[in-house]
């Protein structure tokens, strides 16, 4: 795999980054992440990523044995050694591994790591061009009071249940609900419906029970200078299924337009025809990677 990681204080092929089966970041998935990106050779909004990485560290009392300045010269020197223009890098913080037959998180020496590996793209540029075939799955989101969604974890078991069911009937990829039914997220994705009652756009998303994402951030910031209507709010599905657009948002993609719904598809469009809303958020999206104000060049 072309990439670097980080990890034991040595930066290692992707391949030899290996950590104890006895960490409870593997045993109890008892760890936090997050996942920047660089884009032609420049990483964007990185500052966001780690804020969000301290937070979830001191939320899970995590003490990675790093300052700030280091784990950005860790991820900057993971891209240089990688030779990547464009790349996914991730830093994560495990629990580490007790004393010899103790349950005591306080015995633990948690572990700072941190790889770079080519970009990672939740749908393709080409199945993005079609948009994509998403579906509402039949588990039911981790409750945010159990879980909190805005500490960047690896409790996916929700999620992997229902990505099966979405291949089962013929999709790419899922959404889920709360206990109350309303839409959430899906597996590395926040949601959007977009809403255009007497033409003018009205953008509604979960304001509760998923990650805050740096993507979505972006969106809402983009929404919000283009004049649109915004509302973070709870959506419940019956609402969501007469949505006029859906648009997904990641660090693995930016804005990718939802095609279809449950099998039926978005606003009555054929694949590869997108709302106005969509195709100009995504335009926006990319563009923005050309502003200083929000990427910094590689060293």
């Amino acid at each position: 795999m072309q990439g670097c990681a980080y990890i034991d204080g040595a930066f290692v092929a992707p391949e030899d980054a290996k950590i104890s089966i006895f960490d409870w970041g593997f045993l109890h998935s008892d760890a936090t992440y997050d996942v920047a990106h660089v884009w032609r050779g420049r990483f964007f909004r990185l500052d966001d990523h780690l804020d969000r990485f301290e937070a979830s560290l001191a939320a899970l009392r995590l003490v990675p044995g790093v300052d700030r300045a280091r784990m950005r010269e860790v991820m900057h020197e993971c891209v240089r050694r990688a030779g990547l223009q464009d790349a996914y890098v991730e830093v994560l913080c495990t629990r580490g591994q007790p004393a010899p037959g103790s349950r005591d998180p306080r015995s633990c020496v948690n572990r700072f790591m941190a790889f770079a590996i080519p970009f990672v793209w939740i749908a393709t540029p080409e199945r993005q061009r079609q948009g994509i075939a998403l579906i509402v799955g039949s588990p039911r989101r981790i409750p945010a009071a159990s879980v909190d969604p805005r500490i960047k974890n690896y409790h996916w078991l929700d999620f992997v249940m229902g990505l099966y069911e979405a291949y089962e009937r013929g999709a790419e990829t899922v959404g889920l609900l709360d206990a109350e039914g309303h839409v959430t997220e899906g597996p590395g994705f926040n949601v959007f419906a977009v809403f255009r009652p007497g033409g003018r756009p009205r953008l509604v998303s979960a304001d509760a029970g998923v990650l805050e994402g740096v993507s979505r951030l972006t969106v809402i910031e983009l929404a919000r200078a283009a004049g649109f209507e915004l509302q973070l709010r709870p959506l419940p599905l019956a609402e969501f299924r007469q949505a006029d657009e859906i648009f997904l948002t990641s660090t693995g993609g930016g804005v990718i337009a939802v095609a279809s719904l449950d099998g039926v598809p978005v606003g009555g469009r054929a694949p590869g025809v997108f709302g106005p809303v969509t195709e100009r958020l995504q335009r926006d999206y990319w563009a923005l990677h050309d502003d200083p104000r929000y990427g910094e060049p590689l060293r």
